[in-house]
């Protein structure tokens, strides 16, 4: 299950698990958020789209910290103005762990049980026989073809002095 949310003024494909960077919000570490812009969500083909948010929707998201983004370099020049300006910038993001995508009526409990559900792992059944690879008899390498033998090489002419 995924949904496209709107978070800060941005849109962002969204599941269960996902870290995103985000502009920064307003709320501390370790609180509990919740964003109610959503406007899709995909839950195993089943699509609503939202006209313009799907009604009852919400992405229920952690707060893990607060980080500063790559530095931009912003450099301004005119030649033969002897005009130079040179600034630096870095954004401030917000990490958030989404938590689940709910959908109208749903809770985040609800949506751990069905995840749950979902994520059951069977053991491996244990191999007692070789593989096939491993009983084919290998084939011999194919011979290559005889390289060709290069001609001797003439020998270098002699140069005769001529007198006058």
């Amino acid at each position: 299950m995924y949904a496209i949310v709107e978070i800060a003024g941005q849109q962002f494909k969204v599941e269960r698990g996902n870290k995103v960077y985000v502009h920064r919000l307003e709320a501390n570490e370790g609180a509990k958020v919740e964003f109610d812009k959503v406007l899709l969500i995909d839950n195993a083909g089943k699509i609503q789209v939202g006209n313009p948010t799907v009604d009852g929707a919400k992405v229920a998201a952690t707060v893990i910290g607060h980080v500063k983004g790559d530095k931009v370099i912003v450099f301004k020049k005119k030649r033969r103005k002897t005009y130079q300006k040179w600034n630096n910038h870095r954004q401030q993001f917000t990490q958030i762990l989404i938590q689940g995508v709910l959908a109208k009526g749903d809770t985040l409990k609800d949506e751990l049980k069905a995840e749950k559900k979902v994520w059951t792992v069977k053991p491996a059944a244990q191999k007692t026989e070789k593989s096939n690879v491993e009983t084919e008899v290998k084939k011999a390498p194919a011979k290559k073809a005889a390289a060709k033998k290069a001609a001797p090489k003439k020998a270098a002419a002699k140069k005769t002095a001529k007198k006058d």
